[in-house]
């Protein structure tokens, strides 16, 4: 029996028998992807209103990264670093010149690439600033989502993702989020060697920090001689209207080399790294940052693989060919009023906010009620799909390719559904 012949009951029936209970999926089997566009097993399609966790920020299989793909997957797709291949150099001095930093550590998934900065910049605080050995401290931030390893989870304050996963790595202390002064704080102790950060928490609810916040954090930690680092791999490639959401309200159409607000010394990268095509991280920083990693100390099988080069580029040609950056900016500013409509008529939405096209709505309710999951089941049915997180709220990330049509589409369902879960 082919997965044609299974109906989106049976499929989801087998991922609960034979795959670990590691998600709580909404009850939707999707078999194919068009641009907005997802289609179920039975035929029926949705608008995307997650786009895979900004994952698929060009949207679904785009033809010219899947071209890409394609193309190179008939020539070469993997040697490992015990040799050099012809497409890894090339990408290298793309993605260094496209983001404006002289070097990239290639890996895989975005919690590698996390895992990778935590490392570098231990690296960098025993070599470079002098940190007595095994005594380095890097600061999380609360609310922090960065994946789901170990070290990470060491800076999490989620009992979701850290009940009885301990003991936890040391030498990680976790300040509040979008508090300067904590931060200011906490850098008073000269063992600390980074500030890890989400320019925009995804996972906790959208959470958009004070305006000029970014900017500050970065110039107490330059004061102090302290790394700022910007996991980014939710928040950049175009999804907050700028290339980066780091380059705050920079004027830049690209690189944000020229004038950004900020500028982390090291800049963390992944999910539309790949427009969702394959897996693809990245970790970008300055020589004396990058140089302090030595052969053998770090590396991946399949990091800077030919396949994932070739994908990466043109994912990116693509963010700029196409002004998503710019699209997302002008539909999120569109959807945002929206919402902020539906709030004013609405005694079930009580709160808008969100960054180019990376939104969220707070449902009044508590976070463990079901409200907000039975609003998401309802929005299915209504040919949207999207995910509660922290119970009482809902995130909207459409793909950047959506045009104003079809995002006003979206806001009639969303408000709609609403409206009838009201009634």
């Amino acid at each position: 029996m082919t997965t044609a012949t299974l109906s989106s009951k049976e499929l989801m029936a087998l991922e609960d028998k034979y795959g670990a209970h590691n998600y709580h999926p909404l009850p939707v089997v999707l078999a194919r992807g068009e641009g907005v566009y997802v289609w179920d097993t039975e035929g029926k399609r949705y608008y995307d209103f997650l786009s895979a966790y900004s994952a698929v920020n060009q949207g679904h299989c785009h033809p010219r990264i899947i071209n890409a793909m394609v193309e190179q997957a008939k020539t070469l797709t993997l040697t490992s670093r015990a040799f050099y291949n012809d497409m890894l150099g090339p990408y290298e001095k793309f993605i260094t010149e496209y983001f404006n930093y002289d070097k990239v550590l290639p890996i895989n998934s975005g919690v590698e690439a996390v895992e990778t900065a935590l490392k570098l910049c231990r690296k960098w605080a025993y070599k470079v600033k002098g940190v007595e050995s095994n005594k380095a401290t890097i600061i999380f931030a609360s609310g922090n989502f960065h994946g789901r390893t170990l070290g990470v989870i060491s800076g999490s304050m989620d009992p979701g993702a850290t009940k009885d996963y301990g003991p936890y790595l040391p030498g990680i202390q976790v300040i509040q989020y979008n508090d300067l002064a904590a931060l200011e704080d906490a850098l008073k102790d000269k063992n600390v060697a980074g500030f890890m950060v989400e320019p925009i928490q995804g996972e906790a609810g959208v959470f958009v920090p004070d305006d000029g916040y970014l900017k500050k954090a970065s110039e107490i930690c330059k004061a102090n001689n302290v790394l700022f680092i910007a996991d980014e791999v939710q928040t950049g490639i175009a999804r907050t209207g700028r290339l980066l959401a780091t380059c705050g309200n920079c004027s830049c159409e690209k690189s944000c080399g020229h004038n950004p607000e900020v500028k982390p010394d090291i800049l963390i990268l992944g999910k539309a790294l790949s427009g969702g095509a394959f897996p693809v991280s990245a970790v970008l920083a300055n020589d004396d940052i990058m140089m302090t990693i030595k052969p053998g100390e770090h590396g991946s099988t399949f990091g800077g693989n030919p396949l994932a080069c070739a994908i990466a580029m043109e994912a990116l040609k693509v963010i700029e060919d196409e002004g998503l950056a710019e699209n997302a900016m002008r539909l999120g500013k569109i959807f945002r009023k929206r919402m902020n409509e539906l709030v004013e008529k609405s005694d079930l939405v009580v709160l808008a906010r969100g960054k180019g096209l990376l939104n969220a709505i707070v449902i009044n309710d508590t976070e463990d009620s079901k409200t907000a999951w039975n609003i998401c089941m309802k929005l299915r049915d209504n040919g949207l799909l999207a995910k509660p997180t922290h119970g009482n709220i809902i995130r909207f990330a459409p793909p950047l390719v959506m045009n104003e049509e079809q995002l006003l589409d979206c806001c009639d369902i969303i408000e709609k559904t609403i409206m009838e879960f009201e009634a």
